[in-house]
């Protein structure tokens, strides 16, 4: 399979093999205007499997969000074929609207435009809790 190198734009890579559609959805990356490839099951030395996401231009990329869906992945910035950048991914101290809480009596489940919002509470274990009502987070 062939995918071309990018010229400019942004490289996921490290992905947890078989996130990438996840990220993908919780990033919006559908709404994008340009180029976007998907690589699901590509060969890594370290894990044996990995995806990659390679998109096509210089966007924002929400890298709270990224680190919560996978905190292996790294962000490569392309410009001129070159990588120019690494972008570490660091958990943020508050997410809103990357996960559901699971609670069926928490407040977000009865009222819909309530913001989802969770709290990290244990860095180690990336472990996040429902600020409404303390529920921990399936990451």
């Amino acid at each position: 399979m062939n995918i071309d190198s990018i010229i400019n734009g942004i490289v996921i890579d490290h992905i947890t093999a078989g996130k990438a559609m996840q990220i993908y959805t919780k990033l919006n990356l559908d709404a994008l205007d340009c180029q976007v490839a998907i690589i699901k099951n590509a060969s890594s030395n370290k894990n044996g499997r990995k995806d990659i996401i390679k998109i096509a231009d210089e966007i924002d990329i929400d890298l709270g969000a990224l680190a919560v869906i996978c905190p292996t992945a790294t962000v490569n910035i392309i410009r001129d074929s070159k990588v120019i950048e690494k972008r570490a991914l660091k958990l943020p101290e508050r997410i809103e609207n990357v996960m559901r809480c699971k609670n069926p009596r928490c407040i977000t489940t009865t009222e819909q435009e309530i913001r989802h919002i969770f709290i990290l509470t244990n860095p180690e274990t990336a472990e996040y809790r429902c600020m409404y009502c303390d529920t921990k987070a399936n990451n």
